[in-house]
């Protein structure tokens, strides 16, 4: 019987500065990689042999699979790296301070922006390939995205436009990889996530709003055969230490 494994990446340095993220490609912050390797441990019990690691193509997921699957011992595991699970695009919201963000337009609008299903951020302007943020250069929407359409690239995300991007790798290689009864982990962030877990468990759209990915936590699917949720499990530090 398959077994999935859901991770949100470890503390980014933007996660540690209270800064949207979104698809602006910062690194893991010394917590986050010590979280990462902390849910590789958390796994260790687990009996899973991963046959195969999917992470999105941003720096802070694939760093964490890294250092996960090698306290495993299973560095080895084949990974692909799949622009569809990236986070989703924070819109004006991205690179900013969240706090200031509340201030500037409102607790209740930002929390609106930030966890509605449906409702968009403003969308930015222009996709470019960096961005300067407190006089720091990152990469944005660099020659990693070569080869997609513009119409592919977001200015900005929310729930339900992630899911639909989600979806097709849901569809066209998550489940194929679980039907062939293979261990699979998936190592993304907090929307792209929450949307797997609404496709996943059948959630409605008031419901999936509610859901909370914390940082470095695994989320375990036990299937059976035919692919039904016999079990769903978290892992974190707390249990670990008992």
């Amino acid at each position: 019987m398959p077994t999935l494994v859901l991770l949100r990446h470890g503390q980014s340095e933007w996660n540690q500065e209270n800064r949207f993220n979104g698809w602006i490609d910062t690194e893991l912050s010394a917590v986050g990689k010590e979280q990462a390797r902390t849910a590789g441990r958390l796994l260790q019990d687990q009996g899973l042999f991963f046959q195969k690691a999917y992470s999105s193509v941003l720096t802070r997921t694939i760093m964490t699979a890294n250092r996960l699957l090698e306290e495993l011992g299973q560095s080895y595991v084949k990974q692909e790296k799949v622009w569809r699970l990236n986070e989703r695009h924070y819109g004006i919201l991205q690179g900013e301070n969240k706090t200031a963000m509340r201030d500037k337009y409102g607790a209740e609008q930002v929390q609106t922006w930030r966890r509605s299903y449906s409702v968009l951020p403003p969308a930015v302007s222009a996709i470019a390939p960096k961005v300067v943020i407190a006089g720091r250069t990152y990469p944005a929407f660099d020659a990693r995205y070569k080869v997609l359409p513009l119409k592919d690239l977001p200015k900005s995300e929310n729930i339900q436009s992630t899911e639909a991007r989600v979806r097709p790798f849901y569809e066209g290689s998550l489940l194929p990889e679980l039907r062939a009864g293979h261990d699979v982990l998936v190592v993304a962030h907090g929307t792209s996530i929450r949307a797997l877990t609404k496709l996943i468990e059948g959630l409605t759209a008031e419901e999936v709003t509610k859901v909370e990915i914390p940082n470095g936590e695994p989320i375990l699917y036990d299937f059976s055969n035919d692919l039904t949720i016999q079990q769903k499990t978290v892992l974190t530090k707390a249990e670990k230490d008992e």
